[in-house]
């Protein structure tokens, strides 16, 4: 097979999966931001160019500027606790350990189930209600029951806390699998040369876990930008609009409300966000391996 025709047939293998993308991701984005400058409804048939009106009635929405504090507010929260316990977790069950490979599986087993089934689980458990787990549990120790979903300024942390949950063992695993990478003659000269665990740690295991820190801090910080299922089988986007997250707010104005041109101004602003910022951790997870290569 001379090197033309392979080119050929290597084409032809992936053109249904190119035109799977195109369809259904690059048409509806392009869409989303034509849409964006017009006054598109279901409820209003004549559809007309109002320029940057969207744009300018979601900067001045208090509503919607709130879901995008939260949703930027959740994203970097999870990201740094999530990485933060996973690489702890990885360096301690990675030694040799009678239960280590049990407490991996019982660590990464949360990542198996639904969003949604995680949600409302923990939306039973942390319920005010009296037949809710978690103050039962503090009332047994004779402690104040706390309204952990009804209050304003707990209800985004509880959704977080049961996200760090379920998503630590997965970034885990990857971690595990990247320490298993690393030479342990590295550890061994270290040693002799009279470093410590902790130097051991900062000097040789945490530079040398940059390609899973980079993978898994980039995913992290997406999918909190992205989040919506927990929010949406937890608390709603409440009390008042305490958890709304852009998500939230994107699906309920275009799909509830029908306001669907200003869901689309939404998008574009929600596309901006997820670029620039994942362009800054690029940008300084690019500067940290220049640092240690």
């Amino acid at each position: 097979m001379n090197t033309k025709h392979r080119d050929r047939v290597f084409l032809w293998m992936i053109l249904p999966a190119l035109a799977g993308f195109m369809l259904l991701f690059i048409v509806p984005t392009l869409m989303s931001f034509a849409y964006s400058i017009t006054n598109w409804s279901v409820y209003n048939p004549e559809l007309r160019i109002v320029g940057i009106k969207n744009f300018a009635q979601l900067f001045s929405d208090e509503k919607t500027m709130a879901a995008i504090g939260h949703s930027i507010k959740y994203a970097i929260l999870i990201t740094v606790i999530q990485n933060t316990l996973a690489i702890l977790f990885a360096v301690l069950l990675s030694r040799k350990l009678v239960m280590s490979n049990i407490l991996k599986s019982i660590f990464f087993l949360p990542a198996v189930l639904s969003i949604l089934v995680v949600g409302y689980l923990f939306q039973y458990i942390m319920t005010s209600a009296d037949y809710g787990l978690l103050n039962n549990i503090l009332q047994f120790f004779h402690l104040p029951p706390v309204n952990w979903l009804g209050d304003s300024n707990i209800a985004l942390y509880s959704v977080l806390a049961t996200q760090v949950w379920q998503w630590t063992g997965w970034s885990m695993v990857i971690y595990v699998a990247n320490l298993k990478s690393i030479d342990g003659s590295l550890y061994e000269a270290a040693e002799i040369d009279g470093a410590d665990k902790g130097r051991m740690f900062w000097r040789i295991t945490l530079p040398l876990l940059y390609p899973a820190t980079s993978f898994n801090v980039l995913m992290s910080l997406i999918g909190g930008l992205k989040v919506f299922d927990a929010v949406f089988a937890m608390t709603k986007g409440g009390p008042g609009y305490a958890t709304e997250t852009i998500m939230t707010t994107m699906i309920r104005e275009g799909f509830n409300s029908g306001r669907n041109a200003y869901a689309c101004a939404f998008a574009v602003i929600f596309f901006a966000i997820v670029f620039c910022m994942t362009k800054v951790i690029t940008w300084l997870l690019s500067r940290w391996e220049a640092r240690i290569s």
